[in-house]
């Protein structure tokens, strides 16, 4: 598998560690948010490095690592994820 092959899997590895549910990606707010951290994730140049943070780090986690470039856009898509499901 090559590293542009793995980075869907790591951004939707990263979601799930941070309770962002990748289906959620059809919500109309949201969806933009989505393509944006998929987009980022896939020119990154820090695969190698995610990956192995990912083998290393908590089923849970609050915060993505500091060398992800979808830093922002995760913690938004954490905070308006929960605001849609309270909305529910």
């Amino acid at each position: 598998m090559t590293a542009v092959n793995e980075c869907p899997l790591q951004v939707f590895a990263l979601m799930e560690r941070l309770g962002i549910e990748p289906s959620a990606a059809i919500l109309p707010r949201l969806s933009l948010r989505y393509a944006t951290a998929f987009r980022r994730c896939k020119a990154c140049q820090s695969k190698e490095c995610c990956r192995d943070w990912l083998h290393c780090a908590p089923t849970t986690i609050d915060f993505a690592p500091f060398f992800c470039t979808n830093a922002e856009i995760l913690f938004e898509l954490q905070n308006d994820y929960l605001e849609a499901r309270l909305v529910r």
